[in-house]
């Protein structure tokens, strides 16, 4: 029933709009959602469907990306749902429940060694921009595409059923970095009906192919969740950081020592 939705509500907003409606329709869209439209590249009628206002790209200086390399930014827009070291092979999904980091990145159990690692979890809203970028400069190894649910990933339903991110829909792209592998997931939800990553078909791993700092990476057809995980000797969270915070893309949230 929720793939179905998921399917019905991608057909729908794929539908093309009449010019003159457009402009109206995301306006009213961006109110509800507190969008920036200030930021937005194309002028409002210029996108022919609410999808392609949904992955909308942003003007140029919208965002930046700190110079230093052992900075570590984020790679979009969203909000802290929880982040910090792994312990006993898991991570952090919500309000401490913890889930197997083996299961998120669709690993055999002793197939890498995560322990005293980090990892991220940011959350993206209706109102954030839904292209995630390289956070740091690398080779995509591989896109690992990972079938299963879709439940919804807003932060009150993730506070209350059980590793919701390691069993819904999701792509694993791993990363080689010169501070070591990085994996970022792509976590699926209710009504986001597509992933797509740069240079990579749906369901192909795809070619190695090098990615700079700040580079779009991938994007979300609708809102979702992006899970950062860093193996021991990588980025460490900043102190700053706080749950339930909003971030840009761009923003530090951690540092290789």
């Amino acid at each position: 029933m929720l793939r179905a939705l998921s399917l019905a509500t991608g057909w729908c907003a794929d539908r093309k709009l009449p010019r003159f409606a457009r402009a109206p329709l995301y306006r009213l869209y961006s109110s509800a959602y507190s969008v920036d439209l200030s930021e937005v590249r194309l002028a409002l009628a210029d996108h022919p469907s609410f999808a392609a206002f949904f992955v909308r790209r942003l003007k140029d200086g919208a965002r930046s990306f700190p110079s230093d390399p052992r900075t570590f930014p984020s790679p979009c827009d969203g909000t802290f749902q929880s982040f910090g070291r792994i312990e006993s092979g898991s991570i952090l999904q919500a309000k401490g429940r913890p889930y197997p980091v083996t299961e998120l990145l669709a690993l055999e159990p002793n197939e890498f060694d995560f322990e005293g690692g980090h990892a991220w979890t940011i959350y993206l809203s209706p109102r954030d921009y839904h292209r995630v970028h390289s956070p740091v400069a690398g080779e995509l190894e591989e896109v690992r595409w990972c079938a299963g649910a879709r439940y919804s990933v807003a932060p009150g339903v993730l506070a209350k059923r059980p590793k919701v991110l390691s069993i819904n829909e999701r792509a694993v792209l791993r990363l080689a970095t010169e501070h070591g592998p990085l994996w970022l997931v792509m976590v699926g939800a209710l009504n986001v009906g597509r992933i797509r990553v740069v240079g990579v078909e749906p369901g192909e791993r795809g070619s190695p192919r090098r990615f700079e700092r700040g580079e779009e990476l991938a994007r979300f057809e609708m809102g979702s969740t992006v899970v950062l995980v860093a193996p021991r000797g990588g980025p460490k969270p900043l102190e700053t950081l706080e749950l339930a915070k909003s971030v840009r893309m761009g923003d530090p949230i951690g540092r290789v020592d």
